[in-house]
């Protein structure tokens, strides 16, 4: 299996596997570059078991107002309304041409129907483009704060910019229309030196200042941690972490920040904490991996649960060749890694095949995520790991089949109040467009 080459030329300055690794990395950065998100599948079909639980398709994207290929999982609000992004489609009229530059949208459930309503498209210019993995945060006020990959303005070599954070408001009258735009404020536009391609959910802290990172740029091109202040939107760089971060942060209750890099390390990638003991902030590799059964590139980022154990997952590698799932558990100041699970895939160098967006554990401890390959027809899979006799017991809970049902799910994960599970599939669906699908149990 091979996935597409990048859109854009760059020269990283490291090791053969780093440079491979950014590249891959970088290959799903324009909608255009290679038919998108399609994946060629090289392993062979393997038999579907039996599902216990309901599957269905609740919005299938048309390319238009909609968007095209979410990448980005979802966010529920308190009404249970859903928010995501789209990375394409959308305004077919901007400077993204054909594709569209992606696009904001809510699902609202109206009589067990759920109905799209977009609340903005992007024109590709100062505003952004490709609002690719990073789902929306909801603010306090009650709008949301999420970024393009792209886009922005000038960027040095980048005509397309190197991507922003935005805002986006509801309009502050009643709307008289059917379609009605929400109102975006840009809050950063990064040009390369600050960061270029922002990745990942941003965080907030109790202050309301943001957080969040750029998987390239910097002072060595390899990615930075940022801050927006709360007051006036001033970025801060926190670190450059020259390995390409693969995700958003991850805070613990002490003000620390956790998150991955996609190459770094020993070049197979890593999961780094980031402290402020005094004046500055200080960066400390917890686990570098290895490429051995411990897996290679994780592009997740990580998880708590209730006991401070951080979980994550790689996209390749590890003893089944298809990624891992991993602990990292607190020890005396250290940390102490443990392989939990190793899927199964063809081994192709490089190629992501295994869990890209975070894992979500529900109250009785189970890990559930998505496969962007894996699964039992090589078009991902949506999958339950429960601890079992100090192990862990693999359960499929779908399996794409690149028909109606979707294929290759970028997204994360997330449960409503009754354990109905949501999250999104990049490609495939009734226009091939890509899909949000729920899972009732």
């Amino acid at each position: 299996m091979t996935l597409p080459q990048p859109c854009r030329n760059w020269i990283s300055g490291r090791s053969p596997q780093a440079e491979t690794a950014a590249r891959l990395f970088r290959s799903v950065r324009r909608r255009g570059c290679a038919g998108g998100l399609a994946v060629a599948i090289t392993w062979a079909l393997m038999a579907i078991g039996a599902q216990a639980q309901t599957f269905s398709v609740i919005h299938n994207f048309t390319g238009g107002q909609d968007g095209a290929n979410p990448m980005a999982g979802l966010t529920m609000d308190r009404a249970g309304n859903l928010y995501g992004t789209a990375n394409s489609g959308g305004n077919l009229g901007g400077s993204c041409g054909i594709g569209g530059c992606g696009a904001v949208f809510r699902l609202t459930n109206r009589n067990s129907n759920w109905l799209l309503t977009p609340l903005y498209d992007f024109a590709g210019g100062n505003d952004g483009v490709n609002p690719q993995t990073s789902s929306v945060v909801i603010g306090t006020d009650g709008s949301l704060f999420s970024t393009t990959y792209l886009g922005g303005g000038s960027c040095p070599g980048h005509p397309e910019g190197c991507g922003t954070v935005f805002n986006l408001q509801p309009p502050p009258t009643a709307c008289k229309t059917a379609l009605c735009p929400w109102m975006e404020t840009v809050l950063q536009r990064f040009n390369g030196s600050n960061g270029d391609g922002p990745v990942g959910a941003v965080v907030f802290d109790p202050a309301g200042n943001l957080y969040g990172v750029t998987v390239l740029g910097g002072l060595d091109g390899g990615g930075t941690v940022y801050e927006l202040n709360a007051n006036n939107w001033t970025e801060s760089v926190l670190f450059h972490p020259y390995g390409y971060p693969g995700s958003g942060l991850t805070p613990d209750h002490a003000g620390n920040f956790y998150g991955s890099t996609f190459a770094g390390g020993i070049d197979f990638g890593s999961i780094y904490e980031l402290t402020q003991p005094g004046f500055g902030w200080t960066i400390t590799d917890i686990h570098d991996f290895t490429n051995g059964s411990d897996g290679r590139y994780p592009k997740a980022g990580v998880i708590f649960d209730q006991a401070g154990n951080l979980y994550g997952a790689t996209g390749a590698g590890g003893s089944g060749n298809g990624g891992t799932v991993f602990q990292l558990a607190p020890s005396n100041g250290s940390w102490t890694y443990s392989t939990l699970y190793s899927f199964t895939g063809s081994d192709n160098g490089p190629s992501i095949v295994g869990p890209v967006g975070n894992l979500v554990m529900d109250n009785a401890g189970n890990l559930y995520g998505t496969t962007l390959v894996d699964g039992a027809l090589g078009y991902g899979a949506v999958f339950e790991l429960t601890p079992s006799n100090g192990g862990w017991t693999y359960t499929s809970l779908h399996d794409f089949t690149n028909g109606s049902d979707g294929s290759y799910p970028y997204s994360n994960l997330i449960f409503d109040a009754v354990g109905n599970i949501y999250g999104t599939a990049s490609a495939g669906g009734a226009n091939e467009l890509g899909v949000v699908f729920e899972i009732a149990p």
